[in-house]
This record gives C-alpha cells, structure tokens and sequence, in this order.
C-alpha cells in the first residue's frame, strides 16, 4: 500500500509542474520562520562582539568580519518573519523610511559611532513588528530622561 501512494505522489509531482515544484520546495513553515528568525537575532550579537574588539592588535579585520557577519544576519532576520519580497516592499514605508535611511548612508564611515546609530535604527525600524512596542520605547525614554 505505501509502495501504491509514493507511486501516485510521485506521479502527481510530474503533473504539478516544475514551477509548482520549486515553490513547494522554497515555502517554510511558520515553525521553521520563527527558529530562523532566533537564529538569525542571536547572530546579530556578533555586530555587537566585534564593536568590542576593535581595540584588540588587528581589531579592524576583526570588526568588519564580526560587524558585517552579525549585522547581516540581523537584517535577514526580518526575512525570515514575512519575506524577502514583502519585506523589500515594506522597507520604504513612511514608518520605516527614515531608519531605513539611516541604516542604508551608515555602511561606511565612523566605526563607533555608526555602529550604534546603526543598532538603533535598526531597533526602531524592528519594533513596529511587537504591537505598541514604540510606544513603550518612548516613554520608557522620556522616564529616564526626566529622572536626571
């Protein structure tokens, strides 16, 4: 019986069509998106590693490998939660135009100090995905603002 149903899927998968096949094989699950989405977040922590060992003999190698290593991983991440082409559409929304910005003219430059606007925007244009998360964010600063 087994032997009976490989035979029909495998006749079905001729008849699906190459493009078809191709598209089955390139969807993920929501369970696989989201473990690679973590993947990718915690990878992330490598931009943050080789900010921090760039003071270290031959430290700049070490930070543009780190640095761009995380920091890509970081961007895919977003992939991973709806889509590179959806997410590419998404990317010049009024919401998300400015750290886009800011993200894209901080590829080069100062390594500190780009490095951080960098995580920032890439934080900000990243919370509009947790509901009210800007909202938090905000007030949470102006808190810490008004307490000094």
């Amino acid at each position: 019986m087994e032997k009976l149903l490989w035979v029909l899927s495998v006749q079905d998968n001729k008849e699906q069509g190459l493009t078809m096949q191709v598209l089955d094989a390139l969807s993920l699950s929501f369970n696989t998106r989201l473990k690679w989405f973590a993947i990718c977040v915690v990878s992330g922590i490598f931009s943050i590693l080789g900010t921090g060992l760039l003071w270290l003999p031959g430290g700049i190698k070490l930070l543009e490998v780190f640095y761009t290593f995380g920091y890509t991983a970081a961007l895919a991440s977003t992939y991973f939660l709806m889509g590179p082409v959806k997410q590419l559409k998404k990317i010049f929304e009024t919401t998300r135009l400015l750290p886009t910005i800011i993200m894209l003219l901080c590829l080069k430059g100062l390594a500190i100090l780009f490095c951080i606007l960098q995580f920032l925007s890439m934080t900000w244009y990243s919370l509009p995905y947790i509901p009210y998360a800007r909202v938090a964010v905000v007030k949470y600063c102006f808190i810490i603002c008004n307490k000094k």
